[in-house]
């Protein structure tokens, strides 16, 4: 998960790419960068850390243009230095930058044919440096001396035709302007906007609908699956479909946590997805759980929050505020290593007692992952006086890594993989568990767009809609995503660090 944005604007754009990211910043909180340019020069700045403190005055007055694009990064298995953070760039042709969210499944593969066929070198392990390198060769293929919307459209229909996989991009191509593709399926986000100014029209793609709220930018609609929009020089827009087969396909985990409720995704509302999940939840507990008292429901913030309310109503129950936040505490899901998301749960909750103390509490979460950070605020609801603690999770439970862009735990660290419910309740040490079923989630989510038949729903049943996922890939996943391998990395990028600072 990252948050991408590209912006063409009649003036400078440092200030806007920078508004975009911090609001983009849940997206990604280990790295962030910028690139603009004037036409003439590309202008960077990129390193590890919150966009508050990788921008200061000076690097902000260094970033001349009037267009460019920005990201920031959650840590991935491999991609821990700041040598990976994004954007990255080539200089030939023309002078690339690029800004990716995603995962590429083929990467190994396409880094052996760009060093033995495309004659390029990669710098890192990031599959965003390949998937740039990809790109390049291909543009270069398909130009001359100046390149048109078309030929560039047909350098994105030769990255489909090699590249397999999830990838929501902005590029910025030095003196012809911001380009911005989606994979055939759609899997990660991205969405268009455009305003006018008084010196004439100005642009706008990102990862979610609210930074172009907030910047003041009018939605005009998501990119499509497999479709290329391409800005020129002149503000003008170009845009064509560049895969051969779509199939529109999102990931519906974007729903249940990694988006800002007040986003809208392929026209559905994050918000209105959440309430229905906890009118569904609220419906099966009335099923399955007809003789269990509780009297209170209380979310897990931030999250869960939504799903909480409309849970709460529909079992006719009171809803508290049980858990004050930290907000200077990063997200644990992406927090690297198990020692850390302990602390980390810890220091960002505190429990009020008086809305524990003899109760029987609902707990409602937004889903259970590892289990580490539930176990952890179960015991907290038990020591501020709870008399019993049931815990819901407002999604299925995730038995498979995310292999699109999420970087989940391994399948051996997660709590559910080869566990049943019974099971789970007992390793995270509630009375009671109860999970919102997938047919529901599915359908909290296609309410919101009748047109979208299909989402991307392989964490929680192990189907890969790419169809190129199989053991080998899953095993290779598993080993560069457990917290052993995770430390290794870590410690590794470190020293690099001290000898580089």
């Amino acid at each position: 998960m990252c948050g991408i944005v590209g912006i063409f604007s009649q003036g400078s754009v440092n200030q806007p790419l920078y508004d975009g990211l911090t609001v983009l910043q849940h997206r990604g909180q280990d790295a962030a960068g910028i690139v603009t340019s004037d036409g003439h020069r590309l202008y960077m700045r990129k390193d590890n850390g919150l966009v508050r403190d990788v921008f200061h005055t000076r690097h902000m007055l260094g970033l001349e243009g009037n267009m460019g694009i920005g990201h920031v990064r959650y840590p991935t298995a491999g991609c821990d230095s700041r040598s990976e953070a994004q954007p990255f760039y080539v200089n030939s042709p023309f002078g690339v930058a690029l800004g990716h969210n995603g995962n590429l499944t083929n990467a190994m593969e396409l880094q052996n044919e760009l060093f033995r066929d495309d004659l390029r070198h990669l710098n890192t392990n990031s599959d965003s440096e390949v998937l740039l390198n990809v790109f390049a060769h291909e543009l270069h293929q398909a130009t001359t001396l100046q390149p048109g919307p078309q030929e560039i459209f047909e350098a994105v229909s030769a990255v489909h035709k090699r590249v397999r996989g999830a990838y929501a991009v902005v590029a910025l191509i030095v003196g012809q302007g911001i380009l911005a593709f989606r994979d055939p399926y759609g899997i990660r986000p991205l969405i268009y906007g455009c305003r006018n100014s008084a010196r004439g029209p100005e642009h706008m793609v990102a990862s979610e609908s609210v930074a172009l709220d907030v910047l003041g930018y009018e939605v005009v609609r998501d990119v499509k699956p497999g479709e290329a929009i391409f800005i020129d020089m002149q503000g003008i827009i170009h845009h064509q479909q560049c895969a051969e087969y779509t199939q529109t396909s999102p990931c519906i985990f974007e729903f249940v946590y990694m988006s800002r409720p007040d986003t809208l995704m392929d026209g559905i509302s994050v918000h209105k997805t959440r309430l229905r999940t906890g009118v569904y939840l609220g419906k099966k507990i009335k099923r399955e759980w007809a003789d269990t008292k509780i009297d209170v429901v209380i979310p897990i913030p931030d999250t869960s929050r939504t799903s909480a309310i409309q849970l709460a109503k529909q079992l006719k129950v009171t809803y508290r505020e049980g858990f004050i936040k930290n907000r200077y505490i990063g997200r644990t899901f992406i927090m690297p290593g198990q020692e850390a998301r302990k602390r980390s749960v810890r220091n960002k909750l505190n429990a009020i007692d008086l809305e524990f103390k003899g109760k029987n509490v609902l707990l409602v979460d937004d889903s259970i992952v590892r289990g580490t950070t539930s176990g952890q605020i179960i015991k907290m609801a038990r020591e501020a006086g709870a008399k019993r603690v049931y815990f819901a999770s407002a999604a299925p439970p995730v038995r498979y890594p995310n292999v699109y862009g999420i970087d989940m735990p391994s399948p051996s660290e997660l709590v559910a993989h080869n566990r049943n419910a019974q099971q789970i309740c007992n390793k995270i040490g509630a009375d009671k568990l109860i999970y919102l079923d997938l047919e529901d989630l599915i359908k909290a989510a296609h309410k919101g767009n009748k047109e979208i038949t299909q989402f991307d729903t392989s964490c929680f049943n192990g189907e890969y809609i790419t169809g190129d996922i199989d053991d080998n890939y899953l095993e290779m996943i598993n080993e560069l995503r457990n917290d052993t391998a995770r430390t290794k990395v870590n410690n590794t990028s470190q020293t690099e660090l001290s000898f580089s600072d």
